[in-house]
């Protein structure tokens, strides 16, 4: 369930000596507010972060894109566990998971590049028309 608004309040702080993260120099507090299309009920969920960066370093402005960033490669990860169940998946040696990803990930673009919106509907589709996945790759059956 995707949310109909997606809201973010961020507040920076530098930190006061003594904090339990010894090298922690700026404090953010992150609110996310979240409205359900289903139920139109709406929550806000609040979490904290610590960094080393000074503010000279980084601006608000700044450490909310790092940690957009970041949660884009958790959404990634998340994306190719759902759909490809990439931490189900037995292969643990040498460079074959590193591959594995790799083909995920070429998937998931090549999938994207189509036009898919939902990537769990166009893995049904691919793997039922396997003509359909090689005319992505520009290769004939």
């Amino acid at each position: 369930m995707k949310p109909a608004s997606n809201l973010r309040q961020w507040d920076v702080c530098t930190v006061r000596p003594g904090l339990l993260f010894p090298h922690a120099v700026q404090a953010i507090e992150i609110k996310r507010r979240r409205t359900s299309r289903r139920t139109g009920k709406t929550s806000v969920k609040t979490v904290y972060a610590v960094t080393s960066l000074s503010p000279g370093q980084a601006t608000p402005a700044q450490l909310a894109a790092l940690i957009r960033g970041h949660w884009s490669v958790g959404a990634l990860h998340h994306l190719r566990d759902v759909t490809f169940a990439e931490d189900a998946s037995r292969i643990r040696t040498g460079t074959a998971p590193r591959v594995m990803a790799t083909l995920r990930n070429l998937a998931i673009g090549l999938m994207r590049q189509a036009g898919w919106a939902n990537l769990a509907a166009a893995t049904d589709h691919y793997r039922s028309r396997p003509e359909h996945a090689l005319d992505l790759l520009h290769l004939a059956a």
